[in-house]
């Protein structure tokens, strides 16, 4: 059977033969009396307060909210900063902190069991795991310089060609211009360090309220609120303060003999 190689989309002459890469010293690792070491440098730390409402429905009728459990999760904590100009390759801002994530709750409730009447109810203990989310953003200035992106470069360039313009046209006359079947660039790329964030505390403050409480017992009216009674909904009122440390992987130079930054 035929080998198809009209399949492979880079056709490479395979070869034994290793080059040699040339290479020069960068100024920046020329033998000195200090020495860079490369280590996250903290930029600044900033308590975050955004409020939160939920309505929060339960699948088995609610008689008492036994405990809550929280956890803050952040998904995305991102540091816009502008781009490095030649004259200004870090700056402190401010700069804008796009901040998302959810906090997590898990309610434990106890559930009256199914006919319960009487003085004497019985109920189940269950928990429901829900996610409150939120999206916000707010401006930093920050305590440390942060080293500012450096842009790539895309430069284009042809050559001049001249070209027969075929047969109705005069020999002499010729089609002057750059080749269009030909695409020349010089470019240049940088790999940027990424400020990234970590969570470290956070203060949550919340009021929980049941909006359709029934009785369970009809003989106090079915609004009762001194009865045993029910509940499905329950809308949720949240303070959030967290406390977020912006970092960025940065070359130190450190003393040789010290070792002091």
């Amino acid at each position: 059977m035929k080998k198809d190689n009209h399949h492979d989309c880079v056709d490479l002459s395979m070869s034994a033969s290793v080059e040699q890469c040339m290479s020069n010293r960068d100024a920046e690792t020329a033998i000195t009396d200090t020495r860079q070491i490369r280590v996250p440098v903290k930029l600044g730390t900033y308590d975050v307060t955004t409020h939160l409402v939920a309505d929060i429905k339960f699948p088995h009728p609610v008689m008492e909210i036994k405990d809550i459990k929280k956890r803050v999760i952040i998904t995305q904590c991102r540091l816009m900063t502008r781009v490095a100009r030649p004259t200004d390759p870090s700056s402190v801002g401010p700069f804008p902190l796009f901040l998302e994530g959810y906090v997590r709750k898990n309610i434990q409730y106890a559930s009256p069991c199914h006919n319960s009447k009487g003085e004497c109810v019985s109920a189940e203990l269950k928990s429901l795991t829900v996610k409150i989310p939120f999206k916000c953003f707010t401006q930093v200035t920050l305590d440390v310089d942060a080293i500012l992106p450096v842009t790539n470069t895309r430069s284009e360039f042809d050559f001049f060609r001249a070209q027969d313009l075929g047969k109705g046209f005069p020999e002499k006359d010729k089609f002057l211009s750059s080749d269009i079947s030909q695409f020349h660039q010089a470019s240049t790329g940088f790999y940027n360090d990424l400020p990234f964030c970590e969570l470290v505390s956070h203060d949550i403050i919340e009021w929980d309220e049941a909006t359709d409480r029934q009785s369970i017992n009809s003989g106090y009216g079915d609004d009762s609120p001194i009865d045993e009674g029910y509940f499905h909904h329950m809308v949720e009122k949240m303070t959030l303060t967290f406390r977020i440390r912006v970092l960025q992987e940065q070359l130190v130079e450190v003393n040789n003999d010290t070792g002091t930054a």
